[in-house]
């Protein structure tokens, strides 16, 4: 699963920076490339819960390879795309389907153990950091040559392919992994469990109806058992973890929002330079995802108390930076804010899917997935309003952000600290 996840990255970041590029080679304007732009956002947003609570559904080998296959289409469609028709059309696909890292997180959270899971998700997320890097670096290469954006785009449909044919050769149980993972280490652990079970029974409805009844029935027995989960996640008192991770999330987007304008103007930096900068902090990153495991040991496997030390060292450091008076302070905040938000992301994971239950881990992921994305939709416009005060009025805001975060996880410690207490509201 590693190896699929790096190569999911490596391909994507080869062709994403590229995008924008080709889109205005093909005669579109500013605003057209903004509204295609943010109608993949959008797309992200809504489909991104449905197709975890998919995945939880029909079981993970299936909706990981639909997503797999449907994502290299997009990009293969990419690759024909001569007109910024064809190139919206390309988009749709990747928009609705490109669910992959999160399913293999959920298949993940499914396979290891509760007290591993910090650990193994660290080093996931590691490595597709590691095909972030090199993914722009061979882009850029590969641009370079004849028609390089078609042949980049193809190079990337064919990089998920040969991940179809990995994910189709891992050893499979026969049995469903989907709600299989952890029911035999936290049977009854919490009430949103005990909902995922009730929905286990209407998952062997769905399977018989996919060998006896028509695709149309086992279809809407699938729809229905997705929207019956959904409104449990929006009924439950989960809202609390995954508003930490939306004010977390706009906060570290808010820091990188103009980060190399920043510089310019403050210290007269190129934007080369911040370039530089950001690569260091993300090779930085790969490295704290690899020291999850000794940092779990150090905290005892208390992800609450990782997660709020984490959250705070991010608000210092973002506010270290805002109040910078010379580029080594900026170098600095930027060195450990690698490690703080690294640390961070996965601990939010873990603590969503020790808090939720496991048995709808695709679920949950999805959710948090459409929660980050709408961060990424009100960033700019926080950022935007912010820079017209002062270049430093976006971390400026994104430290008054985090401050909440941190004041919220502390309201909630009793939550955070005890195991599977979260209540239905229609229970």
């Amino acid at each position: 699963l590693f190896l699929p996840s790096f190569q999911d990255l490596f391909g994507v970041s080869m062709v994403v920076p590229l995008m924008n590029l080709h889109i205005k080679s093909l005669g579109a304007s500013h605003t057209v490339a903004g509204i295609i732009g943010s109608l993949y956002g959008i797309m992200q947003l809504f489909s991104s819960t449905f197709v975890g609570c998919w995945s939880d559904i029909v079981g993970r080998r299936y909706s990981l390879l639909t997503c797999i296959l449907l994502s290299a289409l997009g990009y293969f469609l990419l690759g024909t795309s001569t007109t910024v028709f064809l190139f919206a059309i390309s988009r749709v696909p990747v928009g609705i389907f490109k669910h992959t890292l999160s399913i293999s997180k959920a298949l993940l959270s499914d396979l290891v153990s509760e007290r591993d899971r910090p650990l193994v998700m660290g080093r996931f997320n590691a490595a597709s950091s590691v095909g972030f890097i090199l993914g722009p670096v061979v882009g850029g290469y590969l641009t370079e040559l004849e028609d390089g954006f078609y042949q980049t785009s193809f190079f990337c449909a064919s990089i998920f392919l040969l991940n179809a044919g990995l994910v189709w050769m891992l050893p499979w149980s026969e049995e469903n992994t989907g709600n299989r993972g952890h029911q035999q280490g936290n049977k009854g652990t919490d009430s949103f469990s005990a909902k995922a079970n009730h929905d286990i029974l209407l998952k062997s409805a769905t399977n018989g109806a996919m060998a006896s009844d028509s695709l149309f029935q086992s279809s809407w027995i699938q729809v229905a058992t997705v929207l019956k989960r959904i409104k449990g996640i929006a009924c439950s008192d989960l809202w609390d973890i995954f508003l930490v991770r939306l004010l977390m999330s706009v906060a570290i987007l808010l820091y990188y929002s103009n980060f190399s304008l920043a510089l310019e103007e403050r210290f007269g930096v190129k934007p080369l330079f911040a370039g530089y900068l950001m690569s260091y902090s993300s090779a930085l990153g790969v490295l704290a995802g690899c020291l999850l495991g000794p940092i779990t040991r150090l905290y005892q496997h208390n992800t609450y108390r990782i997660l709020l030390h984490s959250s705070t060292l991010t608000c210092a450091l973002i506010l270290l930076y805002a109040s910078a008076l010379s580029i080594w302070m900026v170098i600095l905040s930027s060195t450990f804010l690698a490690f703080s938000t690294t640390i961070g992301r996965t601990c939010i994971i873990d603590l969503e899917l020790t808090v939720g239950g496991n048995e709808a881990s695709g679920t949950l992921l999805g959710v948090g997935q459409s929660v980050t994305s709408v961060g990424r939709i009100l960033a700019p416009l926080l950022s935007g309003i912010a820079q017209e005060f002062s270049p430093c009025g976006p971390p400026s805001l994104a430290v008054g952000l985090a401050v909440v975060a941190i004041l919220i996880m502390n309201a909630n410690k009793q939550k955070y600290c005890s195991r599977g207490n979260v209540k239905l509201k229609n229970q």
